[in-house]
């Protein structure tokens, strides 16, 4: 055992550096709960008020085994109902990373869930029962990730113990659903069969599974290359708030704080700042523990400059020869969130990094079917969970990239004024000027 490692095998937090992000989803009872409820169970990251109070709950319920599943299904209506209706983020640690959970829902009127919890993942789980196969959910999902760029794509296919372990089935939901996925523009695609119940794969490698030769899936989540997905290149720096202290020793001290969008900045640097367009010099790169070499996503920093300029929140910090478009019409794919529609001429609060414009909906080119991906060019206009194709003209302009080149400034949030609610959630496909 390492030194600093507990007697569960987690090591000291110290030890532990790189943190992966991933979403969890698939069809109602495809056994997503259960499945994170196992790896925080078999990873011993769990208090032991925790696991009482689940052991507790299953008794009551008269389930006959711990159902591991109430560890994530945290809220009272998902224990009633039997399913996950908002999204439930969960922690744990291995030697080699941190992560992070979002357990996303299954059911097709959730979808505005899925799309937020799984907008800031670097890896997506899609799991499919393996007695029911590919179905309508498994392949909503799958685009969705797809949609969102989600750079890695594990199918762990659940639920084997009920089929005998059969590697016949393993391979032909496999099959099935590699085919769907090359009508889309998928990433890195992993096929793990598993039983959540019992911990087949889950954790360990299973005997149970000889003729499946890869890893378990935490064995995957842990060495999974994410480091080369971040935008390294453009360097984006959005600013979001002016730092002046107060105080007499620090009284010429102006930073810029924010963000690290994409890029590595390092003192030096030359830079622009747009929308003025003046040019400058990186002076410091300031944090809370101490000045940095070199920042880069998604650290947040405070960053000074060489020249006082007159830089405000929403302004953009980047390379001179390398900068966003500036952009007041573009189209992007939209998910709505809200119950009342989207229509075309509809007027919104649009929120794009840390600067805020208002937005016409010029034109709905088309709701896409993410079941069958087909294109309705008739429709004019989108409800609650549809996705679509809009055209969308700004009252100021603003400084993005698309999505598929940088996720960080390609997306942005579409908001009801009136409500202050967020109805639409976007990604930019291409700008106009």
């Amino acid at each position: 055992m390492a030194p600093g490692a507990g007697t569960n095998g987690v090591l000291a937090p110290e030890r532990t550096t790189e943190m992966l992000r991933f979403a969890t989803a698939g069809s109602v009872d495809d056994g997503k709960s259960t499945l994170i409820g196992r790896l925080l169970y078999d990873t011993k990251t769990l208090f032991d008020d925790q696991l009482e109070a689940v052991e507790r709950t299953s008794e009551q319920r008269g389930d006959g085994y711990v159902d591991l599943a109430l560890l994530t299904d945290g809220l009272r209506a998902e224990r009633e109902q039997g399913i996950t209706i908002d999204v439930a983020y969960r922690y744990f640690a291995t030697p080699r990373r941190k992560f992070i959970i979002a357990d996303t829902p299954g059911h097709i009127q959730y979808t505005r869930n899925t799309v937020t919890g799984a907008s800031t993942a670097d890896l997506a789980v899609v799991l499919i029962d393996a007695r029911k196969g590919v179905v309508e959910q498994s392949r909503r999902h799958a685009f969705i990730s797809t949609l969102l760029r989600i750079p890695h794509l594990v199918v762990a296919i659940n639920k084997m113990d009920l089929v005998d372990y059969d590697e016949a089935v393993y391979e032909q939901i496999s099959e099935e659903f590699s085919s769907w996925a090359s009508r889309l523009e998928a990433p890195d695609i992993t096929f793990i069969p598993i039983s959540a119940l019992h911990g087949d794969n889950v954790v360990e490698r299973s005997e149970r599974t000889p003729w499946y030769q890869g890893p378990s899936l935490l064995y995957h989540l842990e060495h999974v290359h994410i480091a080369s997905d971040r935008n390294l290149i453009d360097n984006r720096f959005p600013v979001q708030w002016v730092v002046r202290p107060i105080r007499d020793e620090h009284h010429d001290y102006r930073g810029y704080a924010g963000q690290v969008a994409s890029g590595v900045f390092r003192p030096g640097d030359e830079v622009v700042v747009l929308p003025s367009g003046r040019e400058t010099r990186v002076k410091r790169i300031d944090t809370y523990d101490g000045p940095l070499e070199a920042a880069f996503p998604p650290l947040s920093v405070t960053m000074l400059l060489e020249d006082e300029l007159d830089i405000s929140r929403g302004d953009f910090i980047c390379r001179l020869h390398n900068q966003p478009t500036e952009a007041r019409k573009f189209e992007a794919m939209v998910c709505w969130m809200a119950d009342h529609p989207l229509s075309e001429g509809g007027r919104y609060a649009l929120k794009h990094t840390t600067r805020s414009a208002r937005a016409v909906v010029d034109e709905v080119r088309y709701r896409l079917d993410v079941n069958t991906l087909h294109r309705d060019e008739e429709a004019n206009g989108l409800d609650l969970n549809e996705i679509g194709r809009l055209r969308l003209r700004t009252s100021a302009p603003l400084h993005v990239d698309e999505y598929r080149r940088n996720r960080a400034t390609g997306a942005f949030i579409l908001i009801d004024e009136a409500t202050t609610d967020t109805v639409g959630a976007g990604m930019v496909l291409g700008m106009e000027g």
